[in-house]
């Protein structure tokens, strides 16, 4: 064999082994590629199983909640209660799923039992509390019947535990329904408000500071009288303090000026007439705080 032919032969071993290379790098470039793009489809997969059973956990937090926020509802008792001339009604608003403001309406006795409260903190937190509270205050009602000395032992009690629960302001009224006398304690709650046909206004305060405060913390009875025509007004500070979009405050006058409006329509339309004002106001802003509400009406003559 001539050298020339000799240089052709090696220079065609070499590029047939160059192609066999360059297919032998194809066929792995594209299994190497089969493989990237399946483990690709794996990791989707794996991802889209992963988002849809969070997706189930969060849709079961939200019936928890929702359920539990039902639950916190029916414990303070009927949203509309009446005994002859008189009317009470009432509505909480958690801001966050679950309400730190509460209120409560049951019987004793043949007499009408109402309540109004906030438990410091809001969402779950506060919310968490708000079963206990109720509970210590229909407890030390049974024993006590009386306003004064069933906060006094609510506070006693909250000063006995070690699970640190949040400070919390509540007005305990209880209605006669035979005379329209209201005995009441305030326990560090923004004063209730008499609401007359007169349309002039008492403040209701007497009572006590804040429960879970001070241990030996005493607490006293107010008296009012509900004629004809007159009305109480019990809120928490979320209303009042509420802001619209220009961070003005909903205020006192504009509570009262709603509730004026409808005082000759009973304890319903005016709770409706508030709150409905307070989210006209608000309009488009979030609200920061739990609303609550509580009205008590007596029926003109």
């Amino acid at each position: 064999m001539t050298q020339e032919k000799e240089v052709e032969n090696a220079v065609q071993t070499r590029s047939s082994r160059r192609r066999i290379a360059a297919v032998h790098r194809v066929g792995v470039s594209a299994r190497h590629s089969e493989a990237i793009a399946l483990s690709e489809v794996t990791r989707r997969h794996g991802l889209e199983e992963q988002l849809a059973q969070l997706r189930g956990e969060h849709d079961d937090l939200r019936r928890a909640l929702f359920e539990a926020a039902q639950a916190q509802r029916q414990l303070c008792g009927p949203r509309v209660l009446r005994r002859g001339p008189f009317e009470i009604a009432t509505e909480i608003f958690p801001v966050r799923h679950l309400s730190g403001d509460f209120t409560s309406l049951f019987e004793a006795d043949g007499d009408l039992i109402f309540a109004i409260g906030d438990i410091a903190g809001k969402g779950l937190p506060a919310g968490m509390w708000f079963t206990h509270l109720l509970g210590l205050v229909r407890l030390q009602f049974s024993s006590h019947g009386d306003p004064a000395a069933t906060l006094a032992a609510v506070n006693r009690d909250l000063q006995r535990t070690s699970l640190g629960l949040p400070l919390a302001s509540l007005f305990l009224g209880r209605l006669n329904p035979a005379t329209g006398e209201i005995t009441y304690c305030n326990a560090g709650h923004p004063p209730a408000f008499l609401l007359r046909a007169n349309r002039k206004l008492e403040d209701l305060s007497t009572g006590g500071p804040l429960l879970g405060v001070l241990n030996a913390a005493t607490y006293a009875n107010g008296k009012a009288i509900l004629h004809p025509g007159d009305t109480l007004l019990g809120y928490s500070d979320g209303i009042t303090e509420c802001r619209n979009a220009v961070g003005e405050d909903f205020s006192m006058e504009r509570l009262l000026a709603a509730a004026q409006t409808a005082c000759a329509s009973g304890a319903a339309a005016i709770l409706f007439s508030a709150l409905g004002a307070v989210e006209d106001f608000a309009g488009s802003h979030p609200r920061e705080d739990d609303f609550a509400l509580i009205v008590v009406h007596r029926d003109a003559d």
